[in-house]
């Protein structure tokens, strides 16, 4: 597995996540279960792709740029999540801020499919494209057990 498609597998876990959150209504449980995961997932996602992705790319004149405007985005996303955290799940404007949460983190993964990826195909060694999944896969799995 390279790290591309390790990468993918999660991006339809958060897609799916996001989907499924803003089908909820008002101050629910399920509202609530899903924020939770949907903050957690995406805060170990950008943890671990930062490590085992970004770091390498931004080594490489060829990605350093796509890969700094990556974890820019990441920070984009950690701002809407700390506007989430402090709106009550029953404003009316909670919904809202849930949509603006997925309309960004959609358009990120699809920039990272569509563009980064190859990008960083380009500019990684195919022995480095497959330890960069385990480590990925190790950081998650690490970061999910914590």
């Amino acid at each position: 597995m390279t790290i591309f498609e390790a990468l993918r597998k999660d991006h339809d876990i958060q897609r799916d996540l996001l989907a499924r959150l803003v089908d909820t209504h008002g101050d629910s449980d399920e509202r609530d279960k899903l924020y939770q995961q949907v903050r957690a997932e995406l805060h170990y996602h950008a943890a671990a792709e930062e490590r085992a992705l970004y770091i390498p790319m931004m080594s490489i004149d060829l990605t350093q740029e796509k890969a700094r405007h990556s974890v820019a985005e990441h920070h984009e996303i950690d701002e809407l999540l700390e506007l989430l955290d402090e709106t009550d799940y029953s404003a009316t404007h909670w919904l809202t801020h849930a949509k603006q949460l997925q309309d960004l983190v959609t358009h990120h993964l699809d920039e990272e499919e569509q563009e980064v990826f190859q990008l960083a195909g380009r500019g990684l060694q195919d022995k480095q494209k497959t330890s960069l999944a385990s480590e990925y896969q190790e950081e998650m799995q690490r970061q999910r057990s914590a």
